[in-house]
């Protein structure tokens, strides 16, 4: 069993409060939760800060290529948004050898 993880850094367009950053994050998480259902997204940081987000996604599979192939393609997702800029990715794999 693997278990992946992305965790994405954002910098949303133009934002000037709290709730028109709901306006934008909801619509990517769902999104990402409609066209990949076996994954968790959630945002996960950033959250008093009006124009940054951070996402987490997660992934749980038999092999780690599967892992890999479904968090790029949510990165690739969101980096294709036209009214965010994505500041970073970091992917994660996690296996039951490291226990």
């Amino acid at each position: 069993m693997y278990v992946g993880s992305l965790t994405l850094d954002l910098l949303l367009g133009d934002v000037r409060s709290l709730k028109q950053k709901r306006a934008v994050v909801r619509p990517i998480v769902a999104e990402i939760r409609r066209r990949f259902p076996a994954v968790a997204a959630a945002e996960t940081g950033h959250l008093d800060l009006h124009r940054r987000a951070e996402l987490g996604v997660a992934v749980v599979s038999a092999t780690a290529g599967n892992c890999v192939e479904v968090l790029e393609a949510c990165e690739r997702l969101i980096a294709g948004r036209p009214e965010i800029e994505l500041l970073s990715a970091r992917q994660r794999l996690f296996s039951e050898e490291e226990s």
